[in-house]
C-alpha cells in the first residue's frame, strides 16, 4: 500500500477532462511517436506511453491543463465576457495565449520541446487535426495546443533519456 502512486484531484482532473474532451493517453503516444519514430530505430508504443505519464505527473502540466480546458468548456457553453468570448469561441490567429499556456508545458522539458511543439502544431497529425476541426461545435482552442505540447513534452524527454543511454554506452 505505501508504494501506490497516491495521484491528487489536481493530476485526476487534469486526467479525467482529456478523457472527457476526446483525448486518450493512446491518441497523444501517436503523437510522440510521429514525432520520434525517425530518430530511434527500435521506438516502442510503451516508450511513448511511459514518458506522457511522467509528463502528465508534472504539476505544471496539470494546472496548464486545467485552465486550458476550463476556457475552452466556458467558451463553449458561452459563458465568457467579450471580446474574450469571441476570441477563444471562434480560436483568434492572433490571439496567441494559448500557445502561451502550451508553452509552459513544453517549457518543462528544453528547447528541443519548442522545435517539437512548433513543429506539431503546423502538421497538425492525428487527435490535433479533429482537435482544429471547427465544425464539431466544440471549442479546443487551447486543447488543441495542450495536446501537441504534451506530445512535444514527451518526445523531448524521450530523446533526453536516448541521449543519456547513448552516451552512457560510449
Amino acid at each position: 500500500m505505501a508504494d501506490d502512486k497516491k495521484v491528487d484531484v489536481t493530476e485526476e482532473t487534469a486526467r479525467r477532462w482529456l478523457k472527457e474532451r476526446g483525448v486518450e493517453i493512446q491518441d497523444i503516444a501517436d503523437l510522440v511517436f510521429y514525432l520520434q519514430e525517425k530518430y530511434h530505430e527500435n521506438l516502442q508504443m510503451q516508450d511513448c506511453v511511459a514518458n506522457i505519464e511522467r509528463v502528465l505527473s508534472k504539476r505544471e502540466v496539470q494546472n496548464a491543463i486545467i485552465t486550458g480546458i476550463q476556457l475552452d468548456i466556458l467558451a463553449e457553453k458561452g459563458m465568457l465576457e467579450e471580446p474574450l468570448q469571441s476570441i477563444i469561441a471562434s480560436d483568434e490567429s492572433l490571439y496567441g495565449v494559448d500557445e502561451i499556456l502550451a508553452f509552459s508545458i513544453v517549457n518543462v522539458y528544453g528547447s528541443i520541446g519548442f522545435t517539437n511543439y512548433g513543429y506539431i502544431d503546423k502538421q497538425k497529425p492525428g487527435i490535433l487535426a479533429h482537435l482544429n476541426d471547427k465544425s464539431t461545435g466544440e471549442c479546443h482552442t487551447f486543447l488543441d495546443d495542450i495536446v501537441g505540447a504534451i506530445a512535444a513534452a514527451a518526445s523531448s524527454r524521450l530523446a533526453h533519456r536516448a541521449a543519456r543511454k547513448e552516451k552512457e554506452k560510449n
